[in-house]
């Protein structure tokens, strides 16, 4: 079988695979919702998230309002559907970010070993001294409150989990026999990392690609939380979750709803992360 046939229907096989695991297939699903939501927000909320109704303040979930109303009327459901954009933008940019940035440092130390190894190890476990949302929200406060410095600040908190995961990968790949027979026929440093690791390590990070996008929503929620992320007017979960704290007794809508979207698609993206990881590295199961 030639080798595009074989990559073929090892392709094949994996999607067979991916679509027997329900648990993983549910989390797909649901994690497409939010970023079809995300993308579609303005066409499919039913109010303008922002503008108050004084008339229907803090009313309960009804036909009119599916979801309720907070204490200026507005309209939930609405506005966690623009709410869902800013989770979905903070957590796939955040991502972007940190592969953009960590990918290149973990091939660098991986692969040349010594100076640059001992280097970015060194920055990386600096970082990794303090926790994920502690650094983000350090980060956070030092560039200041709005929606695209939580997404730098998110970036860079995850780029060591990136640099590590692809300095493992490298370190890995980098002895095996195609990598010896690439260097062999005379294959450069770029080729052999472009077109023999880097392609190799594809599926590692994909996985920590499903894992870093719910821990950055999760970060977006807080930051928002705090006042270092989405700035009120404009609707967020973690802002809804804020706004919602006085009003816990007489209206738990307000609390209950955000929070579970927050929930769904934590949960989603991490269930498709562990279908993913089982279908693209077998070794992970078992480890």
């Amino acid at each position: 079988m030639r080798p595009r046939l074989r990559a073929a229907a090892h392709g094949g096989g994996r999607l067979r695979a991916l679509r027997r695991n329900r648990l993983a297939l549910t989390g797909g699903v649901i994690a497409a919702v939010f970023v079809l939501a995300a993308l579609l927000a303005p066409l499919i909320a039913p109010y303008d998230p922002a503008r108050p109704d004084f008339g229907n303040v803090l009313a309960e979930p009804s036909w009119s309002h599916w979801l309720g109303t907070d204490d200026l009327g507005r309209d939930q459901l609405s506005r966690i559907v623009h709410g869902a954009r800013a989770s979905m933008q903070v957590g796939l940019l955040a991502v972007v970010l940190a592969f953009l940035v960590g990918v290149p440092l973990g091939l660098l130390a991986g692969y040349y070993g010594r100076i640059a190894d001992s280097t970015v190890s060194r920055i990386t476990d600096t970082m990794l001294a303090f926790p994920f949302l502690v650094l983000a929200v350090g980060l956070a406060a030092v560039l200041g409150p709005s929606l695209s410095n939580a997404t730098l600040a998110i970036g860079i908190s995850q780029i060591p989990a990136v640099i590590r995961i692809t300095r493992a990968e490298t370190l890995r790949l980098k002895h095996t026999d195609y990598v010896a027979a690439a260097i062999a026929n005379g294959g450069g440093d770029a080729t052999v990392l472009g077109r023999h690791i880097l392609p190799n390590a594809t599926s590692a990070l994909i996985v920590q690609a499903t894992v870093g996008i719910p821990a950055a929503i999760i970060g977006e929620a807080l930051l928002s939380f705090l006042g270092l992320g989405v700035q009120p007017p404009d609707p967020s979960l973690g802002v809804m979750l804020a706004g919602a704290q006085p009003f816990l007794a007489p209206a738990p809508w307000l609390a209950v709803f955000p929070g579970l979207a927050i929930v769904a698609a934590t949960l989603a993206f991490n269930l498709l992360g562990d279908g993913l990881r089982d279908v693209l590295d077998p070794r992970g199961a078992t480890r």
